[in-house]
C-alpha cells in the first residue's frame, strides 16, 4: 500500500517504476555515515554519460549540477526526462566540453529526487525516508561522487566543472580530493555559504514547512503534497537568481493582460506571473524534502570548516582552476569569485562574463561561458 502511495503523490520524483531514459544507475556504498553521523544506505546514484572512456581512463570530465538540476546536463524533454538539459549546447562533439576528446559524466546529486538516495527514496525498511532522511553536506555530497568514480574505475577526473551548488562540490573535490583532478572550472559561487544565502535558504525552507500538506516531512504517506510552499519557495529563489536590470527590461510595471486599463480588469503584473510560471513548473518535477535538504547542505557550504579556514584549505588545492563570475549576479556576487581566485595557489584566471541576467547567467550564456571552458580544458 505505501508503494502504491508514494507513486501517486510523488510524480515529481523520479522512482523505480518510472521509465529511466538515458539515465544509468549504480550501488556505491552498501553504508553511508554523514559528517553530521547520521548512517543511511544502501547509496544508490544515477548518472548520465556522453562520450567514451579511453583505455587508461584519463580522459574523465565530472559535471556537477546546481540545485533543483539533476543528471540530464544534455538532451531533449522526452520519457524519463521532464526538461531539456540543462547544459545544452555547452557539452557535445566539437562544443566546448567535447565529447569526442572526453568522456562526460553527470551525477544527479546525494539527497535529489531524480534516482540518487533521497527523501523521497525508498529506505531499507520499505519505507520512504522522509522526514527520517538526514540532514547532508555538500561534503557529503562529494564523497558520494567520489564513491562513484571509484565505481567507474575513474581515479584521477582530466576536469571538473560546475556552477552554484555545483560550484561548492568542485570546490570540495579540489580541497578533499586534491589528487583526483586535473583541471576545474568553478562557476558563480563563493567559498562559503554568506549570511544573505543562508537566511534566503531559511526563508524557502520555512516556506515548504508551513504548508499544511507538509505534515512533517511525511507527506507521501497522506496522499498530499506540500505544492504550495514548493512554489512560493521557488518564485523567491527564482528573484534571487535575476538581476534587477533584466526584469526591468523584461517586465516592467507592465500588467499580465494587455488589454487592461484598470486594476479592476486584471490587477497583476506581468512579473508576477512570471514568477508563479517558474514556481508551478518546479512542483511538477521535483520533490518539495528534496528542496530543503539540498538548500540545507547549501546553507552549511564552508570549504574552510575543520580545515584551518578557507584560506588554509585552498591552499590544498593542485589542479588548475578558472573561476568565472557573472556581472550581475546578486546572489553569488563576482568578489566571492574574486576571493576564491585570489586565494587559489593555482589558478590559471578570473573571468567576469558580462551579463545581464544575474546568477542564472552560468546557465544562459552557454557562448561566452563555453568559450571560457574550452580554454580552461
Amino acid at each position: 500500500m505505501l508503494q502504491k502511495r508514494v507513486e501517486a503523490v510523488t510524480t515529481a520524483a523520479w522512482h523505480t517504476g518510472l521509465f529511466a531514459g538515458h539515465r544509468q544507475f549504480a550501488r556505491v556504498l552498501d553504508d553511508f555515515t554523514t559528517e553530521l553521523g547520521a548512517v543511511i544506505g544502501p547509496i544508490d546514484v544515477a548518472y548520465e554519460t556522453w562520450g567514451t572512456l579511453n583505455a587508461d581512463r584519463s580522459n574523465a570530465i565530472l559535471v556537477l549540477h546546481a540545485l533543483t538540476g539533476d543528471s540530464h546536463a544534455v538532451g531533449e524533454v522526452e520519457d524519463g526526462h521532464a526538461t531539456p538539459g540543462w547544459w545544452n549546447g555547452l557539452i557535445g562533439p566539437g562544443l566546448a566540453i567535447d565529447t569526442n576528446r572526453y568522456f562526460v559524466v553527470c551525477p544527479n546529486v546525494l539527497g535529489g529526487c531524480q534516482g540518487t538516495t533521497g527523501p523521497s527514496s525508498v529506505a531499507p525498511d520499505g519505507e520512504v525516508y522522509g522526514s527520517r532522511f538526514p540532514t547532508i553536506t555538500i561534503r557529503d555530497q562529494v564523497a558520494v561522487e567520489y564513491a562513484l568514480a571509484q565505481f567507474l574505475g575513474i581515479e584521477r577526473f582530466a576536469g571538473i566543472v560546475g556552477g552554484s551548488m555545483g560550484g561548492m562540490r568542485v570546490l570540495e573535490w579540489l580541497v578533499g580530493y586534491p589528487e583526483a583532478c586535473e583541471r576545474a572550472v568553478v562557476l558563480a559561487v563563493g567559498a562559503t555559504a554568506t549570511a544573505e544565502q543562508i537566511a534566503l535558504s531559511s526563508l524557502q525552507i520555512r516556506m515548504i514547512e508551513s504548508d499544511p500538506n507538509f505534515c512533517g516531512g511525511d507527506y507521501y504517506r497522506y496522499g498530499v503534497v506540500p505544492s504550495h510552499g514548493l512554489r512560493l519557495a521557488r518564485e523567491l529563489a527564482h528573484l534571487s537568481y535575476r538581476s534587477p536590470d533584466e526584469l526591468d527590461t523584461r517586465f516592467g510595471r507592465r500588467r499580465q493582460s494587455d488589454s487592461a486599463t484598470d486594476l479592476g480588469v486584471d490587477p497583476s503584473f506581468a512579473v508576477e506571473s512570471y514568477l508563479s510560471h517558474h514556481g508551478r513548473k518546479l512542483v511538477q518535477r521535483f520533490d518539495a524534502n528534496s528542496y530543503i535538504r539540498l538548500s540545507e547542505a547549501m546553507n552549511h557550504h564552508d570549504v574552510g570548516r575543520d580545515r584551518g579556514g578557507v584560506l588554509q584549505a585552498l591552499r590544498r588545492v593542485k589542479a588548475r582552476v578558472t573561476v568565472i563570475g557573472i556581472s550581475s549576479d546578486r546572489l553569488f556576487p563576482v568578489g566571492q569569485q574574486q576571493a576564491i581566485a585570489e586565494a587559489l595557489p593555482t589558478c590559471d584566471g578570473l573571468y567576469i562574463v558580462d551579463s545581464n541576467i544575474g546568477h542564472d547567467g552560468f546557465l544562459v550564456e552557454v557562448k561566452a561561458i563555453g568559450e571560457i571552458i574550452r580554454t580552461a580544458l
